[in-house]
């Protein structure tokens, strides 16, 4: 009788042993599928991608130099009036020939005289064309006009890509939570997954109820993919607008 007490405690013994070793198998499966699976990404702040965006958007980069043609046109009009006042010189260097008659009423004399020469004269000019002169205030206002109207453009298109980095950096933080809750439930499946195997092999489980945990264990590894591809989606999406990787050295 003792015999038997003893073996029987034995026996507990290895079962009370064997059964922890599982549970620390499976703790220790789960573990390394959350780190496996978890996404471990640095995010730089919201405002060095909208300075990295702007500073890289062609669009932008169009729009400044709209507005610095614009501001050319400016000061061209500005100084548009010059173009009336100016100063003016001639040259001129060669033979000179002179031809002169002479008469008396009776004999007439001819003479022809060469002499090389070099002339030259120098002057200042101002014009004042009436068209000019009354309409060079609407000239400068409207250059100005345009210089304004290139700016607010500027203006614009900087706030639109604020919006729109806004949003997609908003976007990418939700996906992200998104995707590490679809971790975690991936990880437990798949250690529930485990466990319902061994307990089919043993006869503890029956058939339909493994079917059922299997096919609800791909649906959540199937929900798991696809909340990984939406967040690479938006994640490359910014990294592609900023110019510079999320998580790495830039």
């Amino acid at each position: 009788m003792s015999n038997i007490v003893k073996n029987l405690f034995i026996i507990s013994i290895i079962v009370l042993q064997f059964s922890n070793v599982n549970a620390q198998t499976f703790s220790s499966t789960k573990d390394t599928i959350l780190n496996n699976n978890s996404s471990r990404f640095e995010f730089p702040p919201l405002e060095v991608i909208i300075d990295s965006v702007i500073k890289k958007h062609a669009m932008v980069n169009f729009r400044n130099n709209h507005v610095g043609v614009k501001e050319s046109t400016l000061a061209s009009e500005q100084i548009y009036w010059t173009r009336n006042f100016g100063i003016q010189a001639d040259t001129r260097y060669g033979n000179l020939s002179n031809f002169a008659t002479d008469s008396d009423g009776i004999n007439t004399t001819a003479a022809l005289t060469t002499a090389r020469q070099f002339n030259y004269s120098v002057g200042v000019y101002l014009k004042i064309p009436i068209f000019d002169f009354l309409n060079r205030k609407n000239q400068i206002k409207l250059a100005q006009l345009e210089v304004d109207e290139a700016k607010s453009m500027l203006e614009f298109q900087k706030q639109e890509i604020r919006q729109t980095v806004i949003r997609l950096y908003q976007e990418m933080l939700y996906k992200n939570k998104v995707l590490k809750i679809r971790s975690k439930s991936l990880a437990d499946a798949k250690v529930n997954m485990q466990m319902v195997e061994k307990e089919f092999k043993n006869g503890i489980v029956a058939i339909s109820e493994y079917v059922r945990i299997n096919s609800m264990t791909a649906n959540m590894e199937a929900e798991y993919e696809k909340a990984m591809s939406e967040f690479i989606t938006v994640k490359q999406m910014l990294e592609d607008m900023a110019g510079f990787v999320f998580g790495l050295t830039y």
